[in-house]
């Protein structure tokens, strides 16, 4: 099993908290942020990690190297700021598998991946969203699927309230999805695939209730200082 995490943004929003460090770098309980996420990776089974990294990369570099928890640890560096939709592609030369996870680099959300999996080869889909079940989705704007669990819609921050679902940023997809999109250079995989593509591609959501931190914002990143230490990892 393979995974992608996104890790080249800038972290405009944390640059106050962790001037110096790429997002991923973010002090946890005085270990990197994207230690945890890996020893979620590793708990879930999978044994290869492609790092999309960029801003600062070579701290990630130094840090991880080629190996972390027994799992391959491999790179793909962009020279320029390519998006979270450029970041996708760019990793693509580096991923050995023909299906594998996709991940923000600044988000926990524990869910199964195998369940991830599970639904997205019943469904036949091209892309599966794992989806967060909130009580308030104003911050995040929503995500609407119909009665089989097929993506609907797409609602922006401030266009929705109250419970709903929310895009926890863990996709699971088959390379042959990812080689047709047709964007080149710096693009939003978000703005530009899922809201513009989910009426004529094959894009399911599956619901999670599972433990859920984006560490974006310095409020959510102080959070994570206190719940991370019931994660045990």
């Amino acid at each position: 099993m393979e995974a992608i995490i996104l890790v080249g943004g800038l972290g405009t929003r944390l640059r106050g908290v962790i001037s110096d460090l790429p997002k991923a770098m973010a002090p946890v309980n005085g270990r990197p942020f994207l230690e945890y996420q890996l020893a979620y990776l590793k708990s879930n089974g999978v044994d290869r990690v492609v790092l999309a990294v960029g801003y600062k990369k070579e701290s990630i570099i130094a840090h991880f190297g080629n190996e972390f928890l027994q799992m391959e640890i491999a790179y793909a560096e962009e020279e320029k700021p390519l998006g979270t939709g450029g970041a996708i592609l760019n990793a693509l030369p580096v991923t050995k598998e023909q299906q594998f996870y996709i991940l923000n680099g600044d988000t926990i959300f524990e869910i199964s991946l195998n369940k991830l999996q599970k639904v997205h080869q019943e469904k036949k889909a091209d892309l599966t969203l794992a989806l967060r079940k909130v009580q308030d989705t104003a911050r995040y704007g929503a995500v609407t699927t119909d009665e089989y669990g097929r993506i609907k819609g797409f609602l922006e921050k401030g266009e929705t309230e109250g419970e709903g679902l929310i895009n926890g940023g863990i996709y699971f997809g088959d390379r042959e999805f990812f080689e047709q999109i047709s964007y080149q250079g710096n693009f939003s995989f978000e703005k530009d695939v899922l809201e513009q593509e989910y009426g004529q591609q094959k894009f399911y959501g599956v619901g999670f209730d599972d433990y859920f931190l984006d560490i974006g914002i310095p409020e959510d990143y102080k959070r994570a200082q206190h719940e991370f230490k019931r994660l045990g990892y």
